[in-house]
C-alpha cells in the first residue's frame, strides 16, 4: 500500500468516464431524482438480509473421528449500502475460487445499510461473518461489544485493515454558481453547505476531520483549527442525523449550496447517470474503509476458515478492480497504478493516525463536552 498522503495519477479525462470504460457493463440502472440516486449509492439505504439458503455450516465426522468439510457453507456479510455494487461482482469470483480449491460451496447471506446501524445490529446479535464498514471506529465500536478480538488490523494482508479508501469531496448547485474551490469557501458569509451531525453519524465525521485537518495539517494551531470549523458550522443551517438525511436536505429540501459527500459515492452516482459536479480540496481526508472478521460467530458457526478467505480475497487483484471499477481508491499498489488516471492526486491527505487513532478522536472531538460540543455552543450564540 503506497502512503496515503501521495494517491496515484491524475488524467484529462472524467473519473466516471475511465471507471464506466474499465467496469464494461456495469448494468446498474439510473434512479432520476438524486437524492432517491445518493440513498441507494449508499448514504442510508435500509438495512435487509438477501438470504442465499439454508445453513449449511455442519460438519460431518469421517471414520477417523476427524471433522470432515461440509458440501456447502453459509457466509453473512454485513456491510454499509455503497459497497453492495461492489460485492455483487467480487462473490461470485470468490465463490467460483474457493469452490475449485476445496470443492466446497459458499453461500452467501448479505445485508446492506448505513454504517451505524448495521454495527449497532452486530452487537444486537446479527450474526455477522465479517463486516465491512465505512469507518474504523464502528469495528472498534463491535471490537468493545467483545464480538471482534483486539489486532484484527494485522490479520489482512496489508497490515491495518483497511480493504479500500476514498477522499472528501465538495458537491456544488449546478455550476457551481457560488465558485466553491475548497474548505476555505465554506466559511464564506455568501455560502451554506450541508453535512451530517457527527455526534449522531460516524461517516460524517469523515467530513469534520477534513475540515478541522485543512488548518491543523497545514501548519495551524488547534485555535485556529477550532476557529475555522467554527465558523464552517456557522454556515450549517440544519445537522441532519446521518448521510441519508444529508442528502434530502441538500436535494429534495433545496437547502444549502454545497454537500460534503465521498469520491466514491459520486462516482458511483455518474456511473447510474447523474453526473454531480463537485471538487476535491486538495487538503483532505484519507477516508478508510475497514474490513474484519468477526470472531465470537465466526467460531460459533464453524466459518472461521471461508470467512479469513474471503477477506484475504478482497486484497487480490481481480477483488481490489471491482472496488475501483465503482470508484472506491484500491489499496494495493499493482492496482493503484492501474486506475491512476481515474482517480487524482491529492497533495496533502492526512489521515486518523495524524489525530491520534479513533479513540483519541472521539475522545478529543466527540464526547460529551469536546470539542464538537463546545463549537456547536459557540455557534449558538452567534
Amino acid at each position: 500500500m503506497t502512503s496515503p498522503r501521495k494517491p496515484q495519477g491524475q488524467g484529462g479525462q472524467s473519473q466516471a468516464s475511465i471507471l464506466s470504460q474499465l467496469h464494461r457493463g456495469l448494468g446498474m440502472n439510473a434512479v432520476s431524482r438524486r437524492s432517491a440516486l445518493l440513498f441507494v449509492a449508499g448514504l442510508g439505504l435500509a438495512g435487509a438480509i438477501a438470504a442465499c439458503g439454508g445453513n449449511g455450516n455442519q460438519a460431518t465426522t469421517g471414520e477417523d473421528g476427524q471433522a470432515a468439510r461440509s458440501d456447502t457453507i453459509d457466509l453473512t456479510l454485513v456491510s454499509y449500502a455503497v459497497t453492495e455494487a461492489a460485492y455483487s461482482n467480487i462473490i461470485p469470483l470468490f465463490v467460483e475460487q474457493w469452490e475449485a480449491e476445496t470443492g466446497q460451496t459458499v453461500r452467501f447471506d448479505q445485508s446492506y445499510g448505513g454504517s451505524g446501524s448495521q454495527t449497532r445490529a452486530v452487537i444486537d446479535g446479527l450474526e455477522a461473518d465479517i463486516v465491512a464498514l465505512a469507518i474504523p471506529a464502528d469495528t472498534y465500536q463491535i471490537q468493545d461489544a467483545g464480538l471482534i478480538e483486539p489486532g484484527w488490523e494485522a490479520e489482512t494482508p496489508n497490515g491495518d485493515g483497511i480493504v479500500t479508501s476514498s477522499v472528501g469531496v465538495i458537491v456544488t448547485r449546478e455550476g457551481n454558481p457560488k465558485n466553491i474551490q475548497d474548505w476555505d469557501d465554506l466559511t464564506r458569509d455568501d455560502v451554506t453547505f450541508v453535512t451530517a451531525n457527527p455526534k449522531t453519524s460516524g461517516g460524517a465525521r469523515w467530513n469534520y476531520l477534513a475540515l478541522w485537518g485543512h488548518i491543523s495539517e497545514t501548519g495551524g494551531t488547534e485555535e485556529e483549527a477550532k476557529a475555522f470549523v467554527t465558523d464552517a458550522f456557522t454556515n450549517v443551517p440544519i445537522l441532519p442525523r446521518d448521510a441519508r438525511e444529508a442528502t434530502d436536505v441538500f436535494f429534495t429540501q433545496n437547502q444549502g449550496d454545497a454537500l460534503i459527500n465521498y469520491e466514491n459515492e459520486v462516482l458511483l452516482a455518474a456511473q447510474q447517470g447523474d453526473e454531480l459536479p463537485y471538487v476535491i480540496p486538495q487538503n483532505n481526508i484519507y477516508i478508510a474503509n475497514p474490513i474484519a472478521v468477526v470472531d465470537t460467530y465466526v467460531d460459533q458457526r464453524g466459518t472461521r476458515e471461508a470467512a479469513e478467505a474471503f477477506v484475504a480475497f478482497l486484497f487480490t487483484p481481480e477483488a481490489q478492480r471491482e472496488f475501483a471499477k465503482v470508484g472506491f481508491r484500491p489499496v494495493i499498489p499493482e492496482v493503484q497504478q492501474e486506475f491512476a488516471d481515474a482517480f487524482p492526486e491529492v497533495e496533502n491527505l492526512f489521515t486518523a493516525e495524524d489525530f491520534g487513532g479513533w479513540s483519541q478522536i472521539n475522545a478529543d472531538f466527540f464526547a460529551d463536552g469536546a470539542i464538537f460540543d463546545q463549537i456547536q455552543a459557540e455557534v449558538a450564540r452567534r
